[in-house]
């Protein structure tokens, strides 16, 4: 039997208690939201922190709100809640789906848009339990001085392995931090680093309070999910997409990302030069498809075939482009692709 280690619980009713129960604790202290991604990794000993943080009693840290051209959703709004939002199926179709396809809907009742986008990344060689671990000699994220995916370098590839965060990417929302700095508000296209150990530019002590997407009234978006089980894995591979369509159909913008491959979701490019200025026609999804193909190179950093999964990478693309052809963003947020 995994038990966990020896912690201290603190549930503080305010964000200012929160900050407070953070500051200073690098590894000593870590927050806690829905716990379904870290309670798991406490068992496998990936940390051990002296105190636990609860966020759960924090009202700040609550609602989804629009006006004045903003959609705001809060970090402990739970994903099941996310998904069925009428707001954000309304002005984010593509963000309501990757929320309605995290885990299972046990999970999904329990972790929240703050978890999900602070997840830990996942790897073969680092989501095993102590034992297992210690038998390979550990690895670089943990414990370890090697990367047993690459076998040499000091950088670890360790998958992003989280689902809103690729949808909160092409929306062009902002993700809000606050720290005993004070505020500030980090665009999701710059949040996440290439470092498996630690892949995003929020500080130990820092808390995300909350995601701003900008209302685009011509605005589609859509998000597809590849997994051995539709009903609970991790992505083998995500893509989100959305698009700025003029009323004949014509495309003004365009964005897709590709998750679930490297440390941080990939922002593919050249898009524009294919899609702007047309409409999505059999032939430019496909030119977008096997653009997106180019640009991905997947890792063995999951226990699936790398290149199953590259070649999977087109197949999804032209699915999630198809969904935009839906107002509603093409299917309900709990259905796999």
């Amino acid at each position: 039997m995994l038990r966990l280690p020896r912690y201290r619980y603190v549930r503080p009713d305010t964000l200012e208690e929160a900050l407070g129960a953070l500051h200073g604790e690098r590894g000593r202290a870590m927050p806690i939201a829905g716990g379904t991604d870290l309670v798991p990794n406490l068992k496998h000993r990936l940390f051990e922190p002296e105190r636990l943080v609860s966020l759960r009693g924090i009202r700040e840290l609550r609602g989804v709100t629009s006006g004045d051209g903003v959609l705001r959703v809060g970090a402990m709004e739970r994903l099941a809640d996310v998904a069925a939002h009428p707001d954000v199926r309304r002005h984010a179709p593509g963000l309501a789906q990757a929320a309605g396809q995290v885990a299972g809907p046990q999970l999904r009742n329990m972790g929240t848009l703050g978890g999900n986008i602070c997840l830990d990344t996942r790897c073969t060689y680092y989501n095993q339990t102590f034992f297992w671990r210690q038998a390979l000699g550990f690895c670089l994220k943990k414990d370890g001085d090697a990367c047993h995916v690459t076998k040499v370098g000091r950088k670890c590839v360790a998958a992003h392995s989280a689902d809103t965060p690729g949808a909160l990417m092409v929306l062009e929302a902002e993700i809000e931090l606050v720290g005993p700095a004070g505020a500030r508000r980090v665009p999701a296209a710059d949040f996440f680093v290439a470092d498996g150990i630690w892949n995003t530019v929020r500080a130990a002590d820092e808390l995300v309070t909350g995601v701003r997407l900008p209302l685009r009234p011509r605005r589609r978006s859509a998000y597809r999910k590849l997994r051995q089980r539709a009903s609970i894995d991790f992505p083998l591979l995500s893509v989100a997409v959305a698009a700025d369509l003029q009323e004949d159909g014509t495309v003004t913008r365009i964005g897709i990302v590709v998750s679930a491959l490297g440390a941080r979701p990939r922002v593919l490019t050249g898009l524009e030069d294919i899609a702007v200025g047309r409409r999505f026609t059999d032939e430019v999804v496909q030119a977008l498809a096997e653009r997106a193909e180019a640009q991905c190179r997947p890792l063995t950093n999951i226990t699936v075939d790398p290149a199953w999964r590259r070649a999977m990478v087109p197949v999804q693309v032209r699915r999630a482009l198809q969904g935009l052809s839906d107002p509603g963003g093409s299917g309900s947020p709990g259905r796999e692709a």
